[in-house]
């Protein structure tokens, strides 16, 4: 089920862009077109959470299956190494919300410094290359606007929405008595818009609480 899930999530966002890049129009005054850039942005936001459940083991018993899965994921958000992201993630869990976190900042809750601080911390060199050297691909067989518009745009809006929803509701502060020992919060059981909010990572304490459970179990867990 693992394997089918995370194939299905990587050939939707593969799919959908391709259809965008060649056939949707960057029209402002369409409602078609604004549909497909946030559809698009959904669909990279499930991409690294297919990456991220490959950090734990969730596609497949078989550990070269997740680190295939991870991987490729990881490149197709954005260019990521995938061993920086597993090294990270897993600070992030060994002391969530606390000094040591990667993914947490201390300084401020000022949710703009701390996506960007966020982003500072995950973005390379390496990674800005490829980026470049995509896009520059991507201009011999599509439009630069529709480039920007469906690639580029969102993977931006994924990134807020794995930022916002999985990292900064569940881990700001206060961190209160019932977030321990995870310093994590947890949305309020509503399946329909966890699963649209953020694929059920808005139910972050579970995750913590349970990170072998794969993000489409988390729902029973809540």
């Amino acid at each position: 089920m693992g394997i089918f899930i995370s194939s299905t999530v990587i050939f939707l966002w593969l799919a959908h862009l391709i259809y965008s890049l060649s056939y949707v129009e960057v029209n402002f005054a369409s409602p078609l077109f604004y549909f497909h850039v946030l559809l698009q942005g959904y669909l990279y936001t499930g991409l690294f959470i297919t990456g991220h459940d490959a950090m734990h083991g969730n596609i497949s018993k078989n550990k070269n299956t997740n680190r295939i899965f991870g991987t490729l994921s990881s490149f197709l958000f954005a260019g990521l190494s995938y061993n920086r992201l597993v090294k990270n993630h897993f600070k992030h869990h060994a002391d969530p919300g606390l000094e040591d976190d990667p993914d947490f900042y201390t300084r401020s809750q000022n949710f703009f410094m701390w996506w960007g601080t966020f982003m500072y911390r995950y973005t390379t060199i390496t990674q800005i290359i490829i980026m470049a050297v995509a896009f520059n691909l991507l201009k011999l067989l599509f439009s630069e606007y529709s480039i920007w518009f469906f690639w580029v745009i969102p993977a931006l809006l994924g990134t807020l929405q794995l930022f916002y929803f999985g990292t900064y509701l569940p881990h700001r502060y206060p961190h209160e008595q019932d977030m321990k020992p995870h310093n994590a919060r947890t949305q309020k059981k509503n399946h329909v818009w966890a699963m649209l909010s953020c694929y059920f990572f808005g139910y972050h304490f579970e995750h913590h609480a349970s990170p072998k459970t794969p993000w489409w179990k988390l729902y029973s867990l809540k």
